[in-house]
Parts: C-alpha cells; structure tokens; sequence
C-alpha cells in the first residue's frame, strides 16, 4: 500500500491503513482483497468496497484499490485481477462495478476500457467524515 499512495503522493498512515484493511478482511460485508503474485512473488493487490445504489438497482462495489509493481505492468495481471473482481461480484449479484482512475494513468484507462468500464462525464466528490489526523 506504501507504495501505492506513493506513486501519487497520497498521504499513508501505516497504523489506519492496518486497521482499515484489517477491517476489510475480516468482514466480507465490507468487500475482498486479493494478493496478485507473480514469479517474483508479490506483485500487487486488488481490494473491492461494497456498497447499495437506488441507481443501479441494488447493491454496488468500488475497486477501491489496485495495484501492481511496475514489474508486473503490461502483462495481463491488470486484467485478470478485474475479471476475479467481476466474477466474485457477479456471484453475489452485485449489480454495477465502479473504480476511480487519475487523469495522467493512460495505461490504466485503457485498460478499463477495454475491460468494460465506462467514462459516464462525472466528477467524484468526497466529503471526508473522519476526524483528522492529530
């Protein structure tokens, strides 16, 4: 995860992020995190939020986060970490499928492109609800 946020200058706080992914795995009602491997060993991870939309009839998820070392970009593990993602969602009827993608990840665009993902001309707005940091 370090290394993720890293890649966009995210703030990382090592003590929430643990605590948050731990939450995560524990309890499938929250989603699922996969450890992507390769030869090497780990080569990323993909974690899918749940959550319900009056738009999109039911239940919705978020790939919240995905991953990959730069090792392990352009090889297909991209792809098939997206098609484990809708495969679990679909088993649980999940109904749409949603992820955020920084504007200069042209790589990552595309790659959501041609996996299905849609540019649907909105802009995501996040209000924070956790207290700040001291």
């Amino acid at each position: 995860m370090r290394e993720y946020y890293a890649q966009d200058g995210y703030p990382f706080d090592e003590g929430q992020s643990r605590l948050a992914l731990g939450a995560l795995i524990a309890n499938e009602a929250f989603g699922c995190v996969w450890v992507i491997d390769d030869e090497e060993g780990v080569a990323g991870y993909l974690a899918v939020t749940l959550g319900y939309s009056l738009e999109y009839g039911g239940r919705d998820a978020f790939i919240d986060e995905l991953y990959l070392a730069e090792r392990a970009r352009g090889r297909g593990a991209g792809g098939a970490a997206i098609e484990v993602a809708e495969a679990w969602c679909r088993a649980r009827g999940i109904r749409a499928l949603h992820l955020e993608v920084e504007p200069h990840r042209d790589q990552a665009f595309a790659l959501y492109r041609r996996r299905g993902f849609a540019d649907r001309g909105r802009r995501l707005m996040t209000m924070s609800l956790a207290a700040p940091a001291p």
